[in-house]
């Protein structure tokens, strides 16, 4: 199943709460929230009372929390008592990745993982078992607005083909540079949860929500 994912990064912070019932009510999936700690990335982003806001505004809506920060597993508790769904963390960003993921599955959230654009999709080879969706970063994370990485292709390709080989059926999102004009190739790669912030959040939420959602579904 093919699931839109609204990246908050882009969204218009004076009208959040009217932004995002827009995006949910046209039929996206999920709200993805990038939270960044400005160590893991240089930026800084959201933390857990603006994941609690997000959630008050939109409860019935899925929020996949992208955790790009240091250490990620310390905000767990306070993350994951909001009622989050997913909870994705790096692979560069734990020296104890197998145990965060064991932990965030506790806590009743779904475990995924991210790797960006400079690290090999071998380097997930231990873990591939035990999350419900790997992230590939199309984009050097922590801003918005850049453009797709075109050797991410291949990493997308190389995931399915593990996946495949292994009997398992984790999602397959992608974050960073997708628009209409790539998002059918990206599809037909083999991602099935796209992340889009800068071509849905703006003058016609509605309208960019719906498009994408009628080339996906």
């Amino acid at each position: 199943m093919n699931l839109l994912a609204p990246s908050m990064l882009s969204i218009d912070f004076g009208h959040m709460e009217d932004e995002l019932r827009t995006a949910i009510n046209a039929g996206a999936d999920y709200i993805h929230v990038d939270v960044m700690d400005g160590m893991f990335v240089p930026n800084i982003s959201f933390g857990p009372p603006v994941i609690k806001y997000v959630k008050k505004a939109v409860p019935d809506a899925k929020l996949d929390v992208h955790m790009m920060v240091q250490d990620p597993v310390r905000y767990l508790d306070k993350i994951a008592s909001i009622g989050i769904y997913n909870m994705t963390i790096h692979l560069e960003a734990t020296d104890h990745i197998k145990e965060d993921l064991e932990a965030i599955k506790a806590a009743g959230v779904r475990p995924c993982v991210s790797i960006s654009p400079d690290t090999p999709v071998s380097a997930l080879d231990d873990v591939l078992d035990m999350v419900d969706m790997v992230l590939l970063m199309s984009v050097y994370p922590g801003f918005g607005g850049q453009s797709f990485i075109e050797s991410t292709f291949d990493k997308i390709k190389e995931l399915v083909a593990k996946r495949e080989a292994r009997g398992l059926n984790f999602d397959i999102e992608i974050d960073g540079g997708v628009t209409l004009d790539n998002l059918q190739r990206v599809l037909d790669a083999g991602v099935n949860v796209i992340v889009a912030g800068s071509a849905i959040f703006g003058a016609e939420t509605e309208k960019n929500t719906k498009e994408f959602l009628r080339i996906m579904k």
